[in-house]
């Protein structure tokens, strides 16, 4: 079974937030059932309590009345009077020895008496329920001086109403429960609305309508900023089409000149019989034309593995004074040829990086200065360090206008607008220079002003740059 079949889909946010409110809803009803029995329940209790307590007065009254244990049948009279504004109250009277002395038409009182151990004080705690055949009482066990009395009321009416109101709590606990289910869900779902839009929006998208953007001010708050979001994905997005067909017309555009200079040279040299100098001088043609191409797609393909992540470099110290003196030695030959000369200044310590890389991005910021100064003119190259960077900067005589710095480091970008001067190549030396030089950690810029085109690389220094390396 595959990864994908053993992992279990996210629960639905609709379920989730109408399950909590559900379950929230009936939590508090519930409650609040339970808080409203109690409290009518203790209302009772106390009801009862007060009742009791009454009857329990008069009766101890009577029995600690003066001369009341002399006659029988007068302390009868005595306990029929106290208890005769008592409402459904019954009590049972023995004395000491167990002996009955008066006892009222009631249930079995003496049931409770045989279990209950007997107190002097008549609250809440001291009351007990016990039920018969047919009916449920609360009562307790007193005692007044040496006599054991048992008092207790009938509550069958109190219970008859609590079970009625238990009832109803309970029916109206599982129906608003039912209805605040539905409401929530319902409103989660008009919740959700908004994002069905955004949903639906996102389905329209092509590639011929990226332009299109969602309006913040049109979705509710919590939204806006995954309507920010989306609009700056699109912007993205948008922006790599814009970069793709560009790279691709301009692909197009620098393969059909070597391509048609290929086809016509070979054409021409088809047209007829030729002897063998002048096969070799086409062959020597189109193989120039073959190394362009071959250059250019290299670098294509170089460009293209930047552009997918970090590009892997094998991290080494590396002497940035020697390394230069070394693409000096390189250029020496096509420099002089030019009447230009190479100037170098400074010096700096070692920074961290991939060797070939580095010489890769210097050695196109050096032709590139050669290329374009003028004969008897100078390239300086001048080398500086900080606390943080090491910098490299490559300055030549000469103007760029304003407007083209921001695009130098474009592909295919030429200042130049004839696009097919020989021997400059394809115009993507810059943009190698700037992903060898981030994939370093490091800048690069271009300013041109006073007379002087000046590049300026920036590399973090060799700890700072190991610190970099590790953290990747």
């Amino acid at each position: 079974m595959g990864v994908e079949n053993r992992t279990r889909r996210p629960m639905s946010l609709a379920v989730r937030v109408t399950s909590l409110v559900g379950l929230v809803t009936t939590a508090i009803f519930v409650l609040s059932a339970w808080g409203i029995e109690y409290s009518i329940q203790r209302h009772f209790s106390r009801m009862d309590l007060a009742e009791l307590q009454s009857a329990w007065a008069s009766v101890d009254a009577a029995l600690h009345r003066d001369g009341a244990s002399s006659s029988g049948v007068a302390q009868s009279h005595e306990l029929v009077d106290a208890i005769a504004g008592g409402h459904d109250v019954y009590f049972v009277v023995r004395d000491a020895n167990g002996r009955l002395l008066y006892g009222t038409t009631a249930p079995d009182l003496d049931a409770l008496g045989e279990k209950v151990p007997a107190t002097t004080h008549l609250t809440l705690d001291t009351l007990h329920i016990w039920r018969t055949d047919h009916h449920v009482y609360r009562g307790a066990v007193l005692r007044s001086g040496n006599k054991t009395v048992v008092v207790a009321t009938a509550i069958d009416f109190h219970l008859q109403y609590l079970r009625e109101l238990q009832n109803a709590l309970w029916a109206g606990t599982l129906m608003a429960s039912l209805i605040s289910v539905l409401v929530a869900a319902l409103a989660v779902r008009q919740g959700h609305a908004p994002l069905r839009r955004i949903s639906a929006r996102m389905r329209e998208m092509t590639t011929e309508r990226l332009h299109t953007r969602l309006d913040p001010k049109h979705v509710p708050v919590e939204l806006v900023d995954l309507a920010a979001a989306f609009n700056a994905m699109l912007t993205r997005i948008e922006q790599g089409f814009a970069r793709l067909r560009n790279v691709s017309a301009d692909i197009a555009h620098e393969l059909r000149t070597p391509v048609t200079n290929l086809t016509t040279q070979t054409q021409v040299a088809l047209s007829k019989a030729r002897d063998v100098d002048a096969y070799r001088e086409i062959l020597y043609s189109n193989l120039e034309e073959f190394e362009r191409m071959g250059a250019m797609i290299s670098d294509m393909l170089f460009l293209a593995q930047a552009e997918q992540g970090p590009m892997r470099r094998d991290a080494a110290g590396i002497d940035l004074h020697a390394e230069i003196r070394s693409l000096f030695d390189y250029f020496e030959a096509w420099a002089e040829d030019r009447g230009v000369s190479l100037e170098l200044n400074g010096q700096v310590g070692r920074v961290e990086g991939d060797r070939e890389m580095l010489r890769r991005a210097l050695s196109n910021l050096i032709a590139n200065a050669i290329r374009y100064t003028q004969h008897g003119q100078s390239v300086h190259l001048r080398l500086s360090q900080d606390e943080r960077w090491v910098r490299i900067e490559i300055c030549n005589p000469g103007n760029i206008p304003s407007e083209h710095l921001p695009h130098l480091f474009d592909r295919f970008y030429r200042v130049d607008p004839s696009r097919q001067r020989r021997g400059e190549g394809a115009g993507l030396g810059l943009a190698i220079v700037k992903s060898i030089v981030e994939a370093h950690a490091g800048q690069v810029e271009v300013t041109s002003e006073n007379g002087k085109t000046c590049f300026s690389v920036r590399l973090p220094g060799a700890h700072l740059s190991s610190q970099v390396t590790h953290a990747k």
